[in-house]
């Protein structure tokens, strides 16, 4: 299988690396010139340095013969433009996008688009009860060897203060997708700060978790 991705970042790095591992053949189309040589320094992929979104770039990727195309990037539009034209002018038979706003949902199904809505996914999953420190798994996926997993930080004089996820010691096979706090969804960056009572969603390898729910709850 051929498949061709949008976006450089941890996603598409993580997936273009599980592909490659399963005997699969993956590019990278980044714009970034800088996550371009750390994805060539990382990874056994195709990297091409440009814009997903021009027809010029998809065609260096060879898209012709691509069995799937992948968007990845923060953008919903960018994710929405790549994945039309992957399909469209090149007749890439499944379009794959990630969407970060969970009302463009059905937009990209309209397309023909599978889209993916880690946001929309977890507010499904909001009435599941779990206790606190207690990480919870909420889905399985690529055959059990990534999880989606939720644990809620504690409360009160043992909890752990405000500390930004850019300073965390997150294992490299660790992304933090989604805080719940309260009635607000959060999707965070680097400089989002995790609070005393946030629920926190991830997705990790099963090998990592223990070392995820350490750092998580406030652990050295």
């Amino acid at each position: 299988m051929y498949v061709v991705i949008a976006g450089g970042g941890k996603i598409g790095r993580y997936i273009a690396r599980d592909l490659v591992e399963k005997g699969h053949e993956a590019t990278i189309v980044e714009r970034i010139g800088t996550r371009c040589e750390q994805l060539v320094a990382e990874t056994d992929v195709l990297v091409i340095e440009g814009d997903a979104c021009d027809v010029s770039y998809l065609e260096q990727a060879h898209c012709d013969r691509a069995d799937v195309f992948v968007s990845t990037t923060h953008e919903d539009d960018d994710n929405l433009v790549a994945a039309q034209l992957a399909k469209i002018e090149f007749g890439v038979p499944r379009a794959i996008a990630r969407v970060n706003t969970p009302k463009n949902v059905e937009i990209f199904e309209s397309l023909g688009i599978e889209p993916v809505s880690s946001t929309r996914l977890i507010s499904e999953l909001l009435e599941n009860e779990f206790s606190v420190g207690e990480l919870i798994h909420l889905t399985s996926l690529k055959g059990g060897r990534v999880q989606l997993v939720e644990l809620r930080v504690p409360e009160g004089a043992s909890a752990p203060g405000p500390r930004a996820i850019q300073t965390l010691d997150l294992p490299n096979e660790a992304v933090i997708v989604a805080l719940f706090r309260g009635n607000e969804t959060v999707i965070p960056h680097g400089a989002t700060e995790i609070l005393p009572g946030d629920e926190v969603v991830a997705l990790t390898t099963p090998d990592l978790e223990e070392r995820l729910t350490h750092v998580l709850l406030g652990g050295d």
